[in-house]
C-alpha cells in the first residue's frame, strides 16, 4: 500500500540541469517525487557534487585504476592518436563499451554500501542511450522486488521508429539486456502512452507492468538574469529551443516563415524566428536561410537552461519540431517547460504522435513538419491574434498543466501500490 512506502532510492545518471533535456527531466521528476511527501534519496554519476533542494544526494564516483578503467584509457588514447575506431568493433562482440562496463560496476559499488532494506522503492533513471543505472539493478536481483524501471525512449536503437532506427553494434546484446530489465523490474515507467505501446512491441512485459509518468514540469526561479540581447520582446517571437537532429530537418519551419511574411509584408518589421541549440547536421542550409532572412536569429549551440526557460516564458510561440514519419512515440522532454510557459505550441509532427495525443485531435497550430503553406497560415493566424490580443497569447491548458505535475504523479504511483 501507498501508506507503507515513504523512502524512495533513484539511481539516475546525471542530475545537471545542464548537460541536456533529459537531464532536466530527470531532476523535475525527482523534486516532485520529493514534493508529494517521499523521503527521497539520489545516487547519482553526474561526477560532480550537485544537490536539489528537500533532496538526499549521493555522488557515485567512477572506479579507478581497474582493468576496465585502464581499458577504456587505452580504447580512447588510440581513437585519439591514431583515429582508429575500436567501438564498432568491440561493442559487436562484448554489446557494451569498456567504460559502460566501468561505470556499472561503479554504480553497484556504490549500491552495496547501502542499507538498501530502508527503501520502499528503487527507481533508475537515465538519458540518451546509457540505461547504465538499468544495467546494474539488473545485476543485482535482490533489489528487484523494489524497483521500477523507469524507460525515458526506446531501446536498443534497432527499436525506434523510421526515420531514426538502425542497427547499432552490439545491438542484439542491447535488446537481450532488455528483455532482462522487462521481465525483472517490478515495475516500469514511461513518460509516454505511445512509448509504453510501442515497447511492449518487443518486450510484452512492459504491459503487464507498465505506468504512465510524464516529463514533469516545475518553476525555476528567474533571479538576477539577463535579458539576452538578441531579444526583442516587442515583438512577435517565434521559438524553437532544442537540439535539432538529423531528423528534425528545420526547413519547412523556415520557409513557412518566410512565407507567412510574404502574406504579411507588415509582419515583417515585427516579426522574429529564433533557434537556439545544436544543429549539426542542419548548419550549412540554416545559415544560408539566415543570409536572406534577417528575421531569422540563429544560435546554434547549447544554451543555458535558465536562458531558454525564461524565453519559452517570454515569446509568442514556441515551436515542437519532431521526425517526419508515421509515429512519434516519444514527449520531448521540453514539452512540459512549454505547458507552463502558457504560449500557444506550435507542433510540427506526424499525426500519430503523444504530443498531438495530449494537445487533442481538434488542437488547431499542428501541422506536418515539411507542410510550409499550412505553416505559414498557422503563423498567420496566429500573429494576428497577437497584434488583435494586444500582443499576448495563451496556451490556456490547465488540463495538461494538471497532467505534468505532482498531482497526477501521485495518482499513478497510488494506482500502483494500491494494486499491489
Amino acid at each position: 500500500m501507498l501508506n507503507q512506502i515513504s523512502q524512495v532510492l533513484v539511481i539516475v545518471d546525471s542530475i545537471n540541469v545542464n548537460d541536456s533535456s533529459a537531464s532536466k527531466g530527470r531532476v523535475a521528476l525527482i523534486n516532485n517525487l520529493s514534493k508529494i511527501g517521499y523521503h527521497v534519496t539520489v545516487m547519482h554519476y553526474t561526477q560532480n557534487d550537485i544537490y536539489l533542494k528537500g533532496v538526499t544526494c549521493v555522488s557515485i564516483k567512477e572506479k579507478k585504476y581497474t582493468p576496465l578503467y585502464f581499458l577504456s584509457r587505452t580504447q580512447r588514447v588510440i581513437q585519439r592518436y591514431f583515429k582508429i575506431n575500436l567501438a564498432a568493433c568491440l561493442e559487436s562482440v562484448f554489446g557494451f563499451s569498456f567504460t559502460f562496463f566501468n561505470d556499472v560496476n561503479s554504480i553497484k559499488a556504490a549500491l552495496k554500501k547501502l542499507d538498501i532494506s530502508k527503501f520502499d522503492l528503487i527507481l533508475t533513471l537515465s538519458k540518451g542511450a546509457s540505461f547504465r543505472p538499468h544495467y546494474a539493478i539488473n545485476k543485482l536481483p535482490v533489489l528487484h522486488e523494489k524497483w521500477m524501471a523507469y524507460i525515458h525512449d526506446p531501446y536498443p536503437m534497432s527499436c525506434y521508429p523510421q526515420p531514426y532506427q538502425w542497427n547499432e553494434p552490439g545491438h542484439k546484446q542491447k535488446r537481450l539486456f532488455f528483455k532482462e530489465v522487462s521481465k525483472n523490474a517490478k515495475y516500469s515507467a514511461f513518460p509516454s502512452l505511445l512509448l509504453q505501446e510501442w515497447m511492449c512491441n518487443y518486450f510484452p512485459n512492459f504491459i503487464k507492468t507498465g505506468i504512465v509518468i510524464p516529463h514533469q514540469n516545475f518553476k525555476e526561479e528567474l533571479i538576477n538574469l539577463k535579458v539576452p540581447s538578441y531579444f526583442d520582446t516587442t515583438k512577435f517571437n517565434v521559438l524553437h529551443a532544442g537540439n535539432l537532429m538529423k531528423q528534425r530537418n528545420p526547413e519547412g519551419l523556415i520557409k513557412g516563415f518566410e512565407l507567412f511574411l510574404e502574406n504579411k509584408p507588415k509582419a515583417k518589421e515585427d516579426s522574429q524566428l529564433l533557434l537556439l541549440g545544436n544543429a549539426d547536421y542542419h548548419k550549412e542550409s540554416i545559415n544560408k536561410f539566415a543570409t536572406s532572412l534577417p528575421q531569422l536569429f540563429i544560435k546554434l549551440m547549447n544554451v543555458p537552461f535558465i536562458e531558454v526557460y525564461y524565453l519559452q516564458k517570454q515569446v509568442s510561440v514556441n515551436v515542437i519540431l519532431e521526425a517526419n514519419s508515421e509515429i512519434s512515440p516519444f514527449l520531448p522532454g521540453k514539452f512540459p517547460h512549454c505547458v507552463e510557459a502558457d504560449k500557444p505550441i506550435l507542433h510540427l509532427g506526424p499525426n500519430h504522435s503523444e504530443t498531438k495525443r495530449l494537445l487533442g485531435e481538434n488542437y488547431e497550430y499542428w501541422t506536418e513538419i515539411d507542410n510550409v503553406k499550412t505553416i505559414s497560415e498557422i503563423l498567420e493566424k496566429l500573429y494576428s491574434e497577437w497584434l488583435n490580443k494586444t500582443k499576448t497569447l495563451r496556451l490556456n491548458r490547465p488540463d495538461l498543466e494538471n497532467y505534468l505535475g505532482k498531482e497526477y504523479l501521485k495518482e499513478q504511483l497510488e494506482k500502483v501500490f494500491d494494486n499491489d
